[in-house]
């Protein structure tokens, strides 16, 4: 569950680190973002070895597809699955990714939800 004022960790390659949310898009009164979920983000922090090749700067605003959250999510066949940190990766205007490649992996759920581009490029899935 992922609310405004939440830090977040960034998992593509796009050069950026933590990143605070803005705004959870998606319907009047939404409070929450899940797995799957868009999010407007800014840029907190870069990664020390990209900053001067980085594709995004400090400050920023972006949007962010949510992969990961720490609240518990129960799945269809009645297993509980969490994550240890809440993660997102940039998303452009066309919802494609900033980023040429995920660094971990990534829920089965975002399949279903018409994101196959983030679920191929992901070095695992969960």
């Amino acid at each position: 569950m992922i609310q405004q004022q939440t830090v977040v960790n960034v998992l593509d390659n796009s050069g950026a680190k933590k990143a605070k949310c803005i705004k959870v898009l998606g319907g009047y009164k939404k409070k929450n973002s899940f797995l799957g979920d868009t999010i407007v983000v800014s840029i907190k922090e870069l990664r020390n070895k990209s900053k001067k090749t980085s594709k995004v700067k400090k400050g920023e605003v972006y949007k962010a597809l949510v992969l990961k959250t720490k609240s518990k999510q129960f799945n269809k066949d009645g297993s509980l699955s969490f994550f240890s940190s809440n993660c997102v990766c940039l998303v452009n205007k066309q919802n494609k990714p900033i980023g040429s490649r995920i660094l971990g992996p990534v829920s089965r759920k975002l399949k279903k939800k018409k994101h196959t581009k983030i679920f191929n490029i992901s070095t695992g899935i969960i």
